[in-house]
């Protein structure tokens, strides 16, 4: 019997070298397969084709969830020398609005209108209106805060003296106030008529006067140019639909710096979109094209008119459908409709017969019903 002579080291190593080269192989040949499967359906893959839900019904229930009541709390605020406090007076009371909003992602945002978000910029009437109140409150502040109290007191002393504040007169024009607090000192001279029978009662009462203006004491009014008023958000919170008034704290995000574009975006403080709203309103689902909505085509509302008034129910706070058709051909910036549509309704989305949003409903005519208009979807994108 022959024995096989077993070869060097260099041999075996040659030998384990080629059983090896095909494993090498089918490695490397698995990982470009898997690279190139994993750019090619990334890039190469075709959008999913949206589902017309086709009635009424199936775009508010696919919705529901997904679009929320906004509370919006607002009030007056004043900056003395850095000091900021709220002003709680009768004429500077706090305000609260409602509005609706849809989630448009998992992190929590939310779409709605900017005149909800600011709605104290929402015309030019009440712009002028809250400029006019703020440089009254600024006045009456100056006319009674002397330098000797303190910042802790600011508030308290304000509220105890604000009936003898002086106000400011809109028919005599700008800056024409009385007691206009300017930094300097001043006395106070003592109310009431003088009554004079002689000669020498006057001379008697006027070294009266003397003697009595000269124990008041002088007081120092802290300046104008050291007060500040503006207006600003206090709370803005929002409730999902079925929910038992419950609230959910948010931040304001941005809102459109073209005034002709009233949108802007809230978020829930906590980042995240509740797990109990299944479906978000997808925005690359959104008619992009307005020259594609006509006369005549559906229009489906789902938001939140007239806020709490309509919202509350024994079972908790529910959303509302309203419909209608399109009236008008879009102006590049909004869309007219013939739906049902009052104040907390701003902010709405509008869908077409398919649930593709379409504009996302922001103003209308007070005094008849059926005039209302939406931001098309398109200008969501540059928000």
């Amino acid at each position: 019997m022959k024995i096989r002579k077993i070869g060097t080291n260099n041999d075996l190593h040659e030998i384990n070298t080629k059983k090896r080269k095909p494993y090498k192989i089918i490695f490397f040949t698995i990982i470009i397969l898997s690279t190139a499967t994993f750019f090619g359906f990334k890039y190469l893959k075709k959008p999913p084709v949206a589902i017309c839900l086709d009635s009424d019904t199936k775009v508010y229930n696919e919705y529901k969830d997904a679009v929320v009541l906004i509370k919006h709390s607002y009030g007056y605020f004043a900056k003395i020398k850095g000091k900021e406090i709220q002003l709680t007076t009768q004429d500077a009371k706090e305000e609260t609005v409602f509005g609706t909003g849809f989630f448009v992602d998992r992190d929590g945002r939310i779409l709605t209108n900017g005149h909800v978000l600011q709605p104290w910029n929402s015309s030019e009437e009440q712009q002028e209106k809250v400029n006019t109140t703020i440089r009254n409150l600024r006045m009456k502040i100056a006319s009674i805060l002397t330098t000797d109290i303190s910042e802790e007191e600011y508030q308290s002393f304000i509220e105890r003296n604000w009936q003898i504040a002086s106000s400011y007169d809109e028919s005599e024009g700008e800056g024409d106030y009385e007691g206009e607090g300017d930094g300097e000192e001043r006395t106070e001279e003592p109310a009431g008529e003088e009554f004079v029978s002689s000669n020498d009662t006057q001379e008697d009462t006027a070294k009266v006067t003397t003697d009595i203006a000269a124990a008041i004491p002088v007081k120092e009014y802290v300046a104008k140019d050291d007060i500040e008023v503006y207006i600003k958000t206090v709370t803005i919170e929002v409730a999902l639909h079925d929910s038992d008034n419950e609230w959910l704290s948010c931040e304001i995000e941005k809102i459109s710096e073209d005034t002709n574009i009233d949108l802007g975006t809230v978020q829930l403080t906590d980042h995240t979109t509740p797990q109990s709203v299944a479906t978000i309103i997808n925005l690359d689902n959104a008619v992009k094209d307005d020259t594609s909505l006509n006369p005549g085509q559906k229009a489906i509302m789902v938001g939140y008119p007239l806020g709490m008034d309509l919202a509350q129910t024994n079972s908790g706070i529910k959303v509302q459908l309203y419909d209608g058709k399109i009236s008008k051909e879009s102006d590049g910036n909004k869309i007219q409709y013939s739906i049902t549509s009052t104040h907390g309704a701003s902010g709405a989305p509008v869908f077409n017969e398919c649930g593709q949003l379409i504009a996302v409903n922001f103003s209308g005519v007070a005094e008849v019903q059926g005039f209302n208009f939406g931001i098309v979807a398109k200008h969501i994108s540059t928000l």
